[in-house]
């Protein structure tokens, strides 16, 4: 553990503060997290005034988040007005295909087991937080990401072999 992370762990409570107050809300113990990784990887270096720069780096990532959050409504909204004409409703084989690779899907997911299938129903599709979901599960934040990992790849094959094949 650096200096910087000693002073997020000391800085915690007024840190979640600071995040819900900038407009993190239920995203702030996610985004607290983040920054203990980034802060983790950080390069071995001195700063002026660590809980300056703590803080800061707080602020940053509640930033990136809402901009990324912007981002993605705004593409969300240009993907339904491109996609609400007539002529953008799937054909008959376009929806088989579809309904095939959901149930592909919703197989390879059941065969992950319960947790992981829990885990990224609940992140993916209803948009729980991360540590909300380690929460409900008496697990760690770090298991619900290697369940989310595995439940990422176990996506990505299906897509690779869909498009092979």
């Amino acid at each position: 553990m650096n200096g910087l992370q000693l002073i997020l762990v000391d800085e915690r409570p007024r840190l979640l503060r600071f995040l819900a107050a900038r407009g993190a809300g239920e995203d702030a113990e996610d985004l607290l997290h983040d920054l203990w990784q980034k802060l983790a990887v950080e390069p071995a270096r001195p700063v002026a005034d660590p809980r300056s720069y703590v803080f800061r780096a707080a602020e940053n990532l509640v930033r990136d988040a809402r901009r990324s959050s912007v981002s993605r409504g705004k593409r969300q909204y240009d993907w339904m007005e491109v996609a609400d004409g007539p002529s953008d409703q799937p054909g008959g084989d376009r929806v088989l295909i579809a309904r095939e690779q959901l149930e592909a899907v919703q197989a390879a997911l059941t065969a992950l087991g319960p947790r992981v299938e829990h885990a990224f129903r609940r992140f993916r599709l209803e948009g729980v937080g991360q540590a909300q979901i380690a929460a409900e599960l008496g697990i760690s934040l770090s298991s619900v990401e290697k369940d989310l990992h595995k439940a990422y790849h176990m996506l990505a094959d299906i897509r690779t072999i869909a498009n092979t094949g």
